[in-house]
């Protein structure tokens, strides 16, 4: 008599005896169950700093290469060398630090429960496949690469919206439009670069610097003075609100005024308001007692990046008037003496502080906030003596090494649970 074909489903298996057995839906529950309850998805300052981090050593891996006359990592990405260089590291990296901290920082706002656990996965890989269209689509997936970046932005600009909105936390407001315009100008940056307007893609990635710029200013109005005031020592810092009010609408409208300069012809340039912002954040700094932080890495690195910011908006306002100062030389100043410098400062602390460690850090990661800093005035300040190809070089080892050092001693804790449990 013949034998009946034997007919597997998904919850039969062959054991290694050549029986068959049954799988365990507790068993399959309890794995799922494990991996979306592990640390590493408790709240997405977790997984977010370990991949934007990765992410930023790679990218700029691959922009020294590029700059050295090797572009094996750049060949398969559909948007222009420059443009995808800013991209990755302003959006890519930039803005998925951002994001991660303020949905973070929004659970403590607000009292509720941030994404997490299956959806903080979901979202996650929503990141990486944006990250993977953007380095290796092809022409035909344009649109997808479009779609998987502005998904990732419209979740989680929904999620902090709907924490803010039904807390009623109207302090938090602001981050909605300025997340949203970040998107905004994300999305015009790949369209434009797509329709091959370089262009229009590098005026609308430099706006977006300015708008970064702006939610710099908001946190650190917040953070620095606080954290200045409970820990250094003698620190006697001063609440500034008519600054912080002038701060803004200077801002603003100086950001505003950079971006519809390329669209309308204007009777004046941004470039008074833009020293006017960087004049106003000196102003403001001084007033947080920044010298009593000498002697305090977690917050002398905070100021000196602060104090990076107002020094590259100057410079741009100053590069319209000055031949000498290169306006994206003086960009440079705040993308790597400021995001780069502060995010390295602040992810440094968040990581310690929300999983229940001691604020304080390991010696390399002093040197790791100094070589970040060192970077960001080669950068700078190399090319205008005739040495554009080592301030760019030297600025990426920096970054690489920086970075790589906080891999190196924050991949252990932010996998960890939390340390007071």
């Amino acid at each position: 008599m013949a034998k009946q074909p034997i007919k597997l489903n998904s919850k039969t298996i062959l054991n290694s005896d050549g029986q068959l057995s049954q799988i365990s839906p507790q068993r399959t529950v309890g794995l799922t169950n494990t991996i979306a309850k592990h640390p590493l998805w408790e709240l997405a300052f977790r997984p977010w700093f370990i991949a934007a981090s990765l992410l930023s050593c790679i990218s700029m891996l691959a922009w020294w290469l590029a700059l050295t006359g090797n572009d094996i990592m750049l060949s398969n990405s559909s948007l222009s060398p420059v443009v995808w260089h800013i991209h990755e590291m302003l959006f890519g990296f930039g803005a998925t630090i951002a994001v991660g901290f303020l949905l973070t920082a929004a659970q403590t706002w607000t009292g509720k429960q941030s994404i997490h656990g299956w959806r903080l996965i979901a979202l996650t890989l929503i990141w990486l496949a944006a990250r993977g269209l953007i380095w290796f689509a092809t022409d035909g997936l344009q649109w997808l690469t479009v779609g998987m970046q502005s998904l990732w932005w419209l979740i989680s600009i929904t999620y902090l919206a709907t924490m803010v909105v039904t807390a009623k936390s109207q302090r938090n407001y602001q981050f909605i439009p300025l997340l949203s315009m970040m998107m905004l100008l994300n999305i015009g940056v790949l369209l434009s670069d797509f329709a091959n307007n370089t262009a229009l893609a590098l005026h609308l990635s430099r706006s977006a610097i300015l708008v970064f710029g702006l939610l710099v200013g908001i946190v650190a109005g917040r953070v620095i003075p606080f954290f200045t005031g409970r820990g250094a020592q003698h620190a006697k810092v001063t609440a500034t609100p008519m600054l912080d009010k002038l701060l803004l609408i200077s801002t603003v409208i100086g950001a505003s005024v950079f971006l519809l300069g390329y669209f309308v012809p204007l009777p004046f340039t941004p470039a008074s308001l833009l020293i006017l912002s960087g004049t106003l954040h000196l102003m403001r700094q001084y007033f947080w007692a920044p010298l009593a932080t000498a002697k305090v890495p977690l917050l002398w690195s905070l100021h000196a990046s602060y104090f990076a910011l107002a020094i590259g908006l100057i410079g741009l306002g100053l590069s319209y008037h000055v031949d000498s100062i290169r306006f994206a030389d003086a960009l440079h100043m705040i993308t790597v003496g400021t995001i780069g410098a502060m995010i390295l400062a602040m992810i440094s602390r968040v990581s310690l502080g929300h999983t229940g460690r001691a604020l304080s850090v390991h010696r390399n990661m002093i040197a790791a906030f100094a070589l970040l800093l060192i970077g960001a005035v080669a950068r700078v300040a190399l090319p205008s003596v005739g040495q554009p190809i080592l301030g760019w070089q030297l600025s990426a080892g920096c970054w690489i090494i920086a970075f790589g050092l906080f891999l190196w001693h924050y991949i252990p804790i932010l996998t960890a649970a939390r340390a007071s449990k």
